[in-house]
């Protein structure tokens, strides 16, 4: 992979990082700390839902993004032809 190549690579991968991230503080401190206050009108199973986005759903969500993640990457290895077992077997 040329020079050129790996930085549009990378730079695709920024790009999703910086997305995931945000969408993971914009749930862990929106949803569970700016905006509780609002989301505390609704309740799920007897909780209020920003008790339950401080507590349960943001680790959903971040669990939901990791999974996105890896999706996203298997489809960006895909497209740069980035096969990792087949980096292992000529590393070692």
């Amino acid at each position: 992979m040329d020079e050129q190549t790996r930085r549009e690579y990378w730079r695709h991968n920024l790009r999703l990082m910086a997305v995931l991230l945000a969408i993971w503080a914009l749930v862990s401190f929106g949803a569970g700390i700016f905006f509780a206050d609002l989301l505390n009108n609704v309740e799920i199973a007897g909780f209020p839902l920003g008790f339950w986005f401080a507590n349960q759903g943001s680790i959903l969500v971040f669990l939901a993004l990791i999974a996105v993640y890896v999706w996203r990457m298997d489809k960006l290895d895909a497209r740069y032809g980035i096969d990792e077992y087949e980096e292992e077997v000529h590393h070692s």
